[in-house]
């Protein structure tokens, strides 16, 4: 059964507009790359029905240890 609209879809990509508006006005690439990470590993939990706070805290506090003992520590995160 499919839905008449792609209301659904939008509603879905619409933070990540949102946030592309926003970064046209950092200060600097390294800025906006920065802001763009940060978004999309906010969003990303969100999809995922994660708190993003409770998410980035976690995050936080575990990759600094993995990246020294393991190579491909940012593969266990996907």
């Amino acid at each position: 059964r499919l839905e008449l609209s792609n209301n659904r879809a939008e509603r879905s990509i619409k933070p990540f507009v949102m946030g592309r508006k926003n970064w046209l006005f950092s200060n600097t690439p390294a800025g906006a790359q920065s802001s763009a990470v940060i978004y999309s590993l906010i969003e990303t939990a969100k999809e995922n029905d994660l708190d993003p706070y409770r998410y980035l805290v976690w995050l936080l506090n575990t990759a600094p240890g993995l990246s020294q003992t393991d190579e491909a520590w940012a593969e266990s995160f996907l």
